[in-house]
């Protein structure tokens, strides 16, 4: 995994987000066609890391909730 690739699934977690307001880490996994979580986190990371999303977990704490900042 290179800065290149964590860039594009990063953008593609933003349309994804763009869209469906907020989504659980496994949604946004299939929906952006991640390889693994880790990429998904990178991703996600770089987004966090611009002040571009909010982190909530879901009413059960199982999981991770994602929305646009």
């Amino acid at each position: 995994m290179n800065t290149e690739t964590i860039g594009t699934l990063a953008g593609n977690v933003w349309v994804a987000l763009n869209e469906a307001d907020a989504l659980g880490v496994k949604q946004l996994k299939k929906i952006t066609k991640a390889k693994t979580e880790k990429d998904l986190y990178a991703a996600l990371g770089w987004l966090a890391r611009e002040g571009k999303l909010v982190f909530n977990e879901s009413e059960d704490g199982k999981e991770l909730i994602v929305s646009l900042a």
